[in-house]
C-alpha cells in the first residue's frame, strides 16, 4: 500500500496535537481549576451582590449639621403624631343663653308687677337698654293694661266727674248719662292705647313703653317726662327719634270719638281737640311713672326712721337689769 507524503503529513500532525491535548490534562491540577471557575462565574451571573449602603460623610459645616439633626428631631417627631389614633369629635351641647324674645318676655314678667297705687304701670322700663319688644308682646302688654280692672275703674271714675260737672250735655243726666261718659272716656283710652302702643309701634318699629331716668335734677327729669310723649326710641337703633306712633295714634283716637260724642261735639276742631288732650295726659303719666318710685321709697325711709326711733325710744325707758350681791360666807 502506497502512502501519499500529504496523507503521511497530515497523520503525523493529527497524531501530534492529541498526544500534546493528552499530555496538558495529565498535569495534576490543570482539570481541577476549570471547575471552580466556571461554577464560580456561574454564580456570578446569577446571584449579584447588593450594593453597599452610603455610609454618612462628615460634616464640615456646623450650621449644616444643626439643619439635619433639627430635620431629623421633626421627622422624629412627627411620627408618633401619625400613630395618634383620631378621637371622634365630640357633641356640642346646644346653646343655653336665652333668645331676644325670652329676655324680653322676663322684663314684661318684671314690668306687669309694676303699679302707681292701685294703677298699672305696665308700660314703664326701669332698664335702659331693654330688649325690644316684639308685635306680639306690644299688643299683649297694651291689652293687659286696659283689661287691668283699675284701668276699667279709673275710666268709671273720670265718667263720674264728668257726671258730677254735666261734661258733654247732649248725653243727658241719670244712670244713661254716665254710662255714655264711661263708656266715651274707656274708649277714648282704649283706642288710644290700641293705635298709639300696639299698632302704629309695631308697623314703625317704635318701643311704646317709658324708659325712666331715676337720676338728676327735678327740673330736668320733667323735662324728660314730658319729651317722651313726642320721642321715643327705635327697636332696632335704641336712638331716639319722634314718636310718630303716640302722636298719630291720639289724633286716630281722636277721630274715632267722632262716631260716638255727641253731634254738636264732632268735628275736625274735635278731633285734634281730644288728641291734644289725650296727648297732655300722657305727660302727666310720665311724670308719674318718673316720680312715683321715689315717693315709695320716701315713705319706705320714713317708715324706717320712725322704727328706729321707736325701737331707741324704748330701749331707753326700759328698766336696767338688777343684779343682786352674792352673800358674804
Amino acid at each position: 500500500m502506497r502512502l501519499n507524503f500529504r496523507q503521511f503529513c497530515s497523520c503525523c500532525a493529527t497524531g501530534a496535537g492529541i498526544l500534546c491535548l493528552l499530555s496538558w490534562m495529565a498535569i495534576p491540577g490543570r482539570g481541577q481549576e476549570l471547575e471552580p471557575r466556571a461554577s464560580a462565574n456561574l454564580e456570578a451571573t446569577i446571584e449579584l451582590p447588593e450594593a453597599p449602603r452610603p455610609q454618612p460623610s462628615v460634616v464640615d459645616n456646623p450650621l449644616r449639621a444643626e439643619w439635619s439633626s433639627s430635620q431629623q428631631g421633626s421627622s422624629s417627631s412627627a411620627k408618633p403624631a401619625e400613630t395618634e389614633p383620631t378621637t371622634q369629635p365630640q357633641s356640642v351641647p346646644p346653646s343655653t343663653q336665652k333668645s331676644q324674645k325670652e329676655i324680653a318676655e322676663d322684663q314684661l314678667k318684671q314690668e306687669k308687677k309694676q303699679r302707681i297705687g292701685i294703677l298699672p304701670n305696665f308700660n314703664a322700663s326701669y332698664i335702659d337698654n331693654a330688649v325690644p319688644l316684639t308685635p306680639g308682646q306690644k299688643f299683649r302688654l297694651m291689652f293687659s293694661t286696659e283689661k287691668d280692672p283699675a284701668t276699667i275703674g279709673f275710666s268709671m271714675f273720670v265718667a263720674l266727674i264728668g257726671q258730677a260737672e254735666g261734661s258733654h250735655d247732649g248725653y243727658g243726666g241719670g244712670i244713661g248719662g254716665y254710662g255714655k261718659r264711661f263708656g266715651q272716656n274707656y274708649a277714648d283710652t282704649f283706642d288710644g292705647a290700641f293705635w298709639g302702643n300696639a299698632v302704629l309701634p309695631s308697623l314703625w318699629h317704635q318701643d311704646p313703653r317709658y324708659f325712666r331716668m331715676g337720676h338728676g335734677k327735678v327740673s330736668h327729669r320733667i323735662f324728660y317726662a314730658l319729651s317722651t310723649n313726642i320721642r321715643a326710641k327705635h327697636d332696632g337703633t335704641g336712638k331716639w327719634e319722634p314718636n310718630y306712633s303716640n302722636l298719630v295714634g291720639n289724633v286716630i283716637a281722636g277721630g274715632i270719638s267722632n262716631l260716638y260724642l255727641p253731634a254738636d261735639e264732632r268735628g275736625v276742631a274735635s278731633t285734634f281737640e281730644g288728641a291734644a288732650t289725650v296727648t297732655a295726659e300722657g305727660g302727666i303719666g310720665s311724670m308719674l311713672e318718673e316720680f312715683w318710685p321715689d315717693f315709695i321709697q320716701y315713705l319706705q325711709r320714713r317708715k324706717q326712721r320712725k322704727q328706729a326711733a321707736k325701737m331707741a325710744a324704748e330701749d331707753k325707758t326700759a328698766p336696767a337689769p338688777q343684779t343682786t350681791a352674792a352673800p358674804k360666807p
